[in-house]
């Protein structure tokens, strides 16, 4: 995992965004769509071959999934009560960056661009 973020302002529970370490171009700092070589690496220990970001969304990567939500459930046994548990998580298609707007120049985040960018995805989340 590269970066997350957490949803949860005036919603029911509490959701997060998470993105894959990827490499980035030298000459843009923008995200390529390939996974690091510890990524990689971690991902053949589950048993999964997979390159790019798209590799892992595109499949039903179960093992990538539940190892996933294997950590979000170790998170979750701090939480001090349901409130504080992350109920449903989604892999974004790209990791944050300074070029794409996620992230401002001091390497911040920037909450209100990534409500905006994956609002359909958040509010999936939220659907009865």
């Amino acid at each position: 995992i590269s970066n997350a973020q957490l949803i949860g302002d005036r919603r029911k529970f509490l959701s997060i965004l998470l993105t894959l370490k990827t490499e980035m171009d030298p000459e843009s700092g923008a995200p390529k769509d390939d996974l690091t070589p510890e990524v990689k690496t971690w991902c053949k220990s589950l048993g999964c071959e997979v390159n790019t970001v798209t590799d892992v969304l595109q499949g039903p990567k179960k093992e990538i999934l539940e190892a996933i939500q294997a950590g979000i459930d170790r998170a979750n046994t701090q939480a001090v009560s349901n409130a504080q548990r992350i109920q449903k998580f989604a892999i974004l298609p790209a990791d944050f960056s300074v070029p794409t707007g996620e992230l401002g120049p001091t390497l911040k985040l920037k909450r209100n661009v990534v409500y905006e960018k994956y609002e359909d995805i958040i509010e999936n989340f939220y659907k009865e």
